[in-house]
């Protein structure tokens, strides 16, 4: 028994990436995207002969002045610029993206550039989650005001700057959120940690008071039968009956 529940644990811990927490929410983020950048230690590159002899590159100086390179294991795209300097961005996670980046540097590598592989650095993480709820945005917007950006006639999310950790959150009334501008993943957590019980006060359909129903207006054949019999009611009793003195006379 004991070697079994070991067994799972191990099994556990390595389904889980490094720095994945599972917090009060229950719910991990997915990293959507990772943006990376390497410095090449070789100056002047020949971008126009790195486009030439490469596969699916692309070099077009008059719309972007780097060439473009693709990959497909990983997914990856690079920018590549004569200054030595290289962009790697498309990266589903943090191994993914320095596995990427060395296979652009070994294929400049093999078009005869003398390039290395320092300096790699992680710019920017981006991860996309959903809470399973809708969110009253407009509520929202008007208790964080300070940190919150909300105008739906030019985007539908709202956008919350989140100070600690520096991240920026877009939240959709359909209870999806992305995160983005984070360097590790442990800051993506924390900082979806922080908005969940936020955006748990402010779910569609909680604490709001329901209006009371409305009696239907009378009909307008109602109305009139009843006007009618109210003028019945007022009619005095011997009106249209002889009185005494007409009586006498008649007599």
């Amino acid at each position: 028994m004991e070697s079994a529940e070991g067994a799972k644990e191990v099994v556990v811990a390595q389904d889980k990436p490094d720095g994945v927490q599972q917090g009060g929410s229950g719910i991990v983020p997915t990293l959507q995207n990772v943006v990376a950048t390497i410095n090449l230690g070789c100056k002047g590159l020949d971008l126009k002969q790195i486009a030439l002899h490469a596969r699916n590159a692309e070099y077009n100086p008059k719309r972007f002045a780097a060439v473009i390179m693709r990959i497909r294991e990983p997914k990856s795209t690079a920018l590549i610029f004569s200054s030595g300097k290289m962009v790697c961005t498309g990266s589903k996670s943090e191994e993914d993206a320095r596995n990427a980046a060395r296979k652009f540097a070994r294929i400049l590598q093999k078009l005869g550039n003398p390039v290395s592989f320092k300096e790699f650095k992680i710019q920017n993480m981006v991860g996309s989650c959903d809470v399973k709820f809708p969110i009253r945005l407009e509520g929202l917007a008007t208790s964080h005001s300070m940190f919150c950006s909300y105008e739906p006639e030019l985007f539908p999310g709202l956008i919350y700057r989140m100070q600690q950790p520096k991240i920026v959150l877009l939240i959709f009334v359909s209870g999806k959120v992305v995160l983005t501008g984070a360097k590790t993943r442990m800051e993506i957590n924390t900082a979806f940690e922080n908005i969940y019980p936020v955006l748990q006060e402010y779910k569609k359909g909680s604490g709001i008071a329901l209006p009371k129903p409305v009696a239907p207006a009378p009909a307008a054949e109602q109305v009139a039968a009843d006007g009618d019999a109210q003028k019945t009611d007022q009619v005095p009793p011997n009106l249209g009956a002889p009185s005494a003195t007409q009586e006498k006379q008649a007599s």
